[in-house]
């Protein structure tokens, strides 16, 4: 319990100070850009290649994906009958139910990964899971709806590959199944330039938390009580079930849980952008959900630690 709360303290303090800094406007209009693309760009994507590389694949895909993963799809379902029964649009249900099951594995996923677990690659299966499988099948549905230029297929394929952080972890998946051991004056820069990763994204979100207006005042507010309601509540909640029907040990639980506790993904909101559809809710979502996730987290750790 000390290394959890330990991890959480030195999360939160590192928010904290670039809330500080996004107050004083120190780094400038342009510093959270900079940093968000450093990260996004190159640090994420090297201490995934890294971590991953060196990790046992056979513990990546193993029964604690069928609690984070069966999870994803049961609240992604539950969002999608709501949205039929109330007659909301093809579009704006689809990424409603993006907002409910697509956590945030890549930014704060990484850090409350290595911080609080002890382990970034937990994060892998899911990520890769939400990249290859669930934002691919949720564009293609946007794309069929309508309110973009037709893709075609084979583009839609390759959605995934167009994100870094993917790319650096099937790289990882790569070496790490082809068993070819790197040597350390190769990796060492991966390891130096990944360590970048964790800091620069809990500063860029601390700065983001400054001028932020309170969410749920428009007629968005019922969808986004139901997206935080199931993102921050039945998300993990449906975690820990499944976690406990497949046997999941007392350490793969908590993984699991937390992971599945985390807030909704910011890439939702550059998929509302991109197809005009939703965009309020998703922003409330992203915000809300992030805020809602420290408490969450904390008492995740604190019951099944």
């Amino acid at each position: 319990m000390t290394n959890v709360v330990t991890g959480f303290a030195v999360i939160v303090t590192i928010i904290a100070i670039g809330y500080v800094l996004g107050r004083r406007d120190v780094l400038g209009p342009t510093g959270p850009l900079v940093l968000s693309r450093l990260a996004f760009w190159v640090a994420s994507p090297s201490l995934m290649f890294h971590t991953v590389a060196e990790a046992d694949l056979t513990a990546m895909v193993s029964k604690p994906l069928i609690s984070t993963g069966g999870s994803v799809l049961v609240v992604m379902t539950v969002f999608a009958v709501a949205g039929w029964w109330r007659g909301w649009s093809t579009s704006y249900t689809t990424l409603g139910a993006l907002c409910s099951g697509l956590v945030n594995a890549g930014n704060l996923g990484i850090p409350i990964a290595a911080y609080v677990l002890g382990d970034a690659t937990l994060v892998a299966p899911i990520f890769l899971m939400q990249t290859i499988v669930i934002v691919p099948v949720a564009l293609t549905i946007l794309d069929l709806a309508g309110h973009t230029a037709t893709v075609p297929l084979w583009r839609r394929f390759l959605t995934p590959l167009q994100s870094p952080v993917t790319v650096g972890s099937l790289a990882g998946v790569a070496v790490a199944a082809s068993g070819v051991a790197i040597p350390e004056p190769v990796m060492e820069p991966f390891v130096l330039v990944g360590s970048m990763s964790i800091p620069a994204v809990l500063i860029v979100f601390g700065i983001s938390l400054c001028g932020s207006s309170w969410p749920g005042r428009g007629p968005d507010r019922r969808p986004l009580a139901l997206a935080m309601a199931l993102k921050s509540v039945v998300h993990p909640g449906a975690a820990w079930a499944l976690g406990v029907l497949a046997g999941l040990s007392r350490d793969e639980l908590l993984a699991a849980v937390v992971l599945s506790a985390l807030p909704t993904a910011q890439n939702a909101l550059t998929y509302a952008i991109r197809y005009g559809q939703a965009t309020t809710l998703v922003r409330e979502a992203v915000l809300v959900t992030t805020i809602a996730s420290l408490p969450v987290l904390v008492v995740v750790a604190a019951v099944l630690r």
